[in-house]
Order: C-alpha cells, then sequence, then structure tokens
C-alpha cells in the first residue's frame, strides 16, 4: 500500500510511526528540512518541498497513492493538497481541518466533490474523550462502541478493588459480564490470558455492556466517587469550545484563560451555553479557591503546555478534586504524567492519527484507537462472508500472541466473547493487540484470503 503524507508536525509524524512499523511505502513531505529529521529513525521516504508543489507531489508518486493525507498545521494547505492530489489520481484523501463547519453533514458531498474523502478535527475527538471521561468519574478513559453496546474502560485499581490477586479464568468466565483485555503494570504492557491476575495499582481495561457499568464500579472498589457535577477547565483553546459544547448539560463547567482578548472569543464562542469564562491563570490557588476548587468534581487542563496542565492537575488533586485530565501533547511527558498519577491524559495527535491509520486497512474497520497509556491498539473490525474469523470458534482460530477478541455487535446488541463463542458474517468484533499485529489480524476478516 502507497501512503503520502504531507506535514510532518505532531500529527504526521506520529502517523509516520505508525505506518513504519507496518512497512509500508509511505512518503512524508514537508517544506521544513528540520522536521523532517525528526522521522530519520523511521521507515519511511522523505521530502523536502511545499505540500502544495504539483511537481512535488507527482514526484512523489501521488498518482499511485492508496492514501493522501494532508496534516500540516495549515488547514487551507490540507485541503489544498489533497484537491491536487485527488486531481493526480490518489485513491483516497484525508485532510485536517480546524473549522467545525466543515464537518456538518450538509457539507460533505460539496468536499466530496473537491477531491476529500474524509476530514479529521483533533480537537473535536479529543473533546468527545475528555467528555466521556467526564461522565464516569472513576475510569481513566471511557470508550462507547455502537452508541455503548460496547463500552471499554480503564480503571486504576487501588485500595478497595474486590478482584485483585486472583486468576482472569476466575474472574472472566462465559457467564461473567465483563473481560479485561488490557493491563499496564510498571512500565510494562500485558495482554492477557486465564493464567494472569490483577494486582493493586494496575490500570486495567475491562469491556463490559453498558447495563454492567454499576457492576464494574462496585467490584473496583469506586463506589465512593463522587460523580462528576462541576468542572474547571484551564486553558480556553479550541479544544476546550468543543469539550465545554459537549459536556452534559446537567454538569456546570468554568473555563479559566489569562489572555482577557481570548476570554472575549470564548464568551462569543460559547454564548448559547451556560459555560462561564473566567479571566485569570488557572494555577492561581487563590483564584481556584474563589472559583469553587473545593467543591469542583473534575479540574482539566488544556494549556499548551505540558509541564503547566500536569503540575496544576497535580495541584488540583492536592486540593481535593478527584477527576483530572491533562492535555499532554509532547509523548516524552506521558509517563512521567502517569507515573504522577495524573489521571487521564489526552493526546491530539495520537487520537487523530489513529483515527486516518484506520483508513489504511483492507479490512472492514469502522473504529480503530490507540490506547496510548498500554501501547496497544483496539479495533472494531467487522466480519466479512466467508473470512477465516466466521469458520472457527474463538479459541481454534490461531489468533497470535498478545491479540484478544474482546467482544462483538451483532444485530445491535452487545455481547461479550469467550474461547467457545462463534462469530458470525456481518458481525462487529472488537480485537485487543500490541502495537505491531493489527496488520496480522486483518487478515482474519476479510474475504477469500489464502492462508
Amino acid at each position: 500500500m502507497k501512503i503520502v503524507i504531507v506535514g510532518a508536525g505532531a500529527v504526521g509524524t506520529h502517523l509516520s510511526k505508525l505506518l513504519s512499523r507496518e512497512h509500508q511505502d509511505c512518503v512524508l513531505i514537508d517544506d521544513n528540512e528540520e522536521r523532517l529529521e525528526g522521522v530519520a529513525d523511521y521507515d519511511v521516504m522523505t521530502y523536502n518541498a511545499l505540500p502544495t508543489s504539483i511537481n512535488a507531489l507527482k514526484e512523489a508518486g501521488t498518482d499511485k497513492a492508496d492514501l493522501f493525507v494532508g496534516v500540516t498545521t495549515e488547514e487551507t494547505t490540507n485541503i489544498t493538497a489533497c484537491t491536487i492530489a485527488h486531481a493526480l489520481g490518489a485513491k483516497k484523501t484525508v485532510a485536517r481541518i480546524d473549522n467545525y463547519e466543515y464537518l456538518s453533514p450538509q457539507n460533505q458531498k460539496f468536499f466530496q466533490q473537491l477531491g476529500i474523502d474524509s476530514m479529521v478535527y483533533p480537537e473535536v475527538l479529543a473533546a468527545i474523550d475528555i467528555t466521556n471521561g467526564l461522565k464516569l468519574s472513576w475510569v481513566r478513559q471511557r470508550w462507547d462502541v455502537h452508541n455503548g453496546a460496547l463500552v471499554l474502560l480503564g480503571i486504576k485499581l487501588l485500595d478497595g478493588c474486590e478482584i485483585l490477586n486472583q486468576p482472569l479464568k476466575d474472574l472472566c468466565g462465559p457467564e461473567d459480564p465483563y473481560h479485561v483485555v488490557a493491563i499496564k503494570r510498571q512500565g510494562e504492557t500485558i495482554i492477557p490470558g486465564g493464567l494472569d491476575i490483577l494486582q493493586l495499582n494496575d490500570l486495567a481495561y475491562f469491556m463490559t455492556t453498558k447495563d454492567y457499568i454499576p457492576y464494574i464500579r462496585k467490584i473496583v472498589g469506586k463506589e465512593h466517587y463522587a460523580d462528576v457535577h462541576n468542572v474547571i477547565i484551564m486553558g480556553g483553546g479550541k479544544t476546550a469550545v468543543r469539550a465545554a459544547l459537549t459536556i452534559p448539560d446537567y454538569m456546570n463547567v468554568k473555563i479559566i484563560e489569562k489572555s482577557a482578548e481570548r476570554c472575549e472569543k470564548l464568551n462569543q464562542l460559547l454564548s448559547e451555553s451556560d459555560t462561564m469564562v473566567i479571566h485569570g491563570d488557572g494555577r492561581d490557588l487563590g483564584l481556584l479557591e474563589d472559583e469553587g476548587i473545593k467543591t469542583t468534581q473534575a479540574f482539566v487542563a488544556l494549556t499548551g503546555n505540558a509541564e503547566t496542565n500536569i503540575l496544576a492537575c497535580l495541584t488540583a488533586k492536592k486540593l481535593g478534586v478527584r477527576k483530572t485530565v491533562a492535555m499532554v501533547e509532547n509523548l516524552d511527558y506521558v509517563s512521567m504524567a502517569e507515573s504522577l498519577d495524573i489521571g487521564t491524559i489526552i493526546n491530539k495527535k495520537t487520537v487523530a492519527a489513529s483515527h486516518i491509520y484506520q483508513m489504511m486497512l483492507d479490512a472492514d474497520v469502522s473504529n480503530l484507537r490507540s490506547l496510548m497509556l498500554v501501547d496497544s491498539e483496539v479495533a472494531e473490525f467487522v466480519a466479512a462472508e466467508g473470512s477465516r474469523v466466521t469458520k472457527r470458534v474463538v479459541k481454534d482460530l490461531g489468533l497470535p500472541f498478545g491479540v484478544t477478541i474482546g467482544g462483538l455487535v451483532r444485530d445491535g446488541e452487545g455481547m461479550l466473547v469467550s474461547g467457545n463463542s462463534q462469530i458470525q458474517a456481518g458481525d462487529s468484533v472488537m480485537v485487543f493487540c500490541h502495537e505491531q499485529k493489527l496488520k496480522h489480524i486483518e487478515r482474519f476478516f476479510k474475504k477469500n484470503v489464502i492462508w
């Protein structure tokens, strides 16, 4: 598969890393040579040229590209590059944008006529993750599949958890309402088997159905966590705006922003919501106390500075806030933030890159997420008629080591999967695996694959 990417910024670089692992024929174009040097260790070809240069796109082989990706920091550059790429013969194009209006359904046909097949707005994707996390104060990460038919919950296991130190085969049997599909323990990622156990301070990922979320809350000992009703957001950027507009109405939201000019803009953008905009520094303890930090259940730090966000969340936790969310764009800081027990960590580039990455898979993949903290991926594959995954029960499929199937959705109903489960054509199947294994798994779900 040939992929051409324009833009060696955060999203383009991370996407190049993902594709490098799969040894894809990938070309990365940018007009800044220093940015291209940042991917020198990846198995991708780099090209120092203007992203909208027709000659450069021709020389990069855009006419033979299966996927063309425009992810520079400039929306107009991405749209122009994708339009040119489509005209040159690229089979599929995707553009990074920062105008929410472009995502409206009535505009999709217009952009398709321009040659743009899909658009990605990283701040919108990040805001969805933030909102999902706030709905459950005791969960580090939440992902709903098929509107909640299946739910993935990432939970830090602390004192009070009832299911520690017991083999998973005794906890997650065919009749039990959850599966543990991934574990992060002291820097190590485990895709667990039946003999693995859960330990104190593990970050465990549970697959369950929506009806059993209260049960999961009970067995992990989180019933005493207060539900989120009051939220303080530090930083009034685009992600904060999208989050404020999507947070449920029963939550009261305050945004603290240092720039007076930006505060005025926020008041305009959020005029139809009940969000309160406050001019000030979110690190000011006096201001936080004045704004009710001690009666606030969630603190979300969304400034452009990872260190500021991490320190602000630590301060909020010391003031009694249980739920903290930090935007950490520098991946070098993610492990530090995790070791400090910050809470939920949001990284726009990994969310956006995962969204784009699913477009290069040959099987029918309707959803893909990178579980950044456990170096794993979870994908929603649709089983094709006659595919290998439909011909045997799960335990006899011969799935690669480090791969597990957590659940499936059939006719709108979510159900967990055991070794004796039989997957049917048309099922949406949730697959968990270590990074670098996804391309090996997709052949199980494709029609008429020769083994």
